[in-house]
């Protein structure tokens, strides 16, 4: 275990406040998630700000029953919860800089891997756009 003295000499943050205020100032990783049916395959691509919260707020609709993918929610119904993983599939570095779009470079982003994986279908729980 490393010493305040330690973290100080390296630039970091010496008490435990300011580790603390460092942790919460830490913006969370943002980018595009995948939810895997292990059952049929199926796959969900979405994408959000803050994918931890993201996928909380996924698996809580369904937990719930509120999942606004009907086919989604009716296959956790029958499957089961255990039948599913909720993974981080590409992180989106915060960008050195200012004034850049992170909504637009997470569509971007989502798009790439739509495109890549195509779950739409039999493959997945994607609607396309038109």
């Amino acid at each position: 275990m490393s010493s305040p003295n330690d973290r100080a000499a390296r630039g970091g943050p010496t008490s435990r406040a300011e580790m603390k205020r460092a942790y919460k100032e830490k913006p969370p990783p943002m980018g595009v998630y995948i939810i895997r049916n292990r059952t049929n395959g199926k796959v969900l691509v979405g994408s959000g700000l803050n994918l931890p919260g993201m996928l909380n707020r996924v698996r809580f609709e369904l937990e719930l029953g509120s999942c606004p993918n009907r086919e989604l929610q009716e296959d956790w119904r029958r499957h089961g919860a255990d039948s599913f993983s909720f993974e981080q599939l590409d992180i989106l570095e915060p960008p050195e800089e200012p004034g850049v779009d992170l909504k637009e470079e997470l569509r971007v982003l989502e798009a790439l891997w739509l495109d890549r994986l195509r779950p739409y279908g039999e493959a997945g729980y994607n609607i396309p756009k038109e």
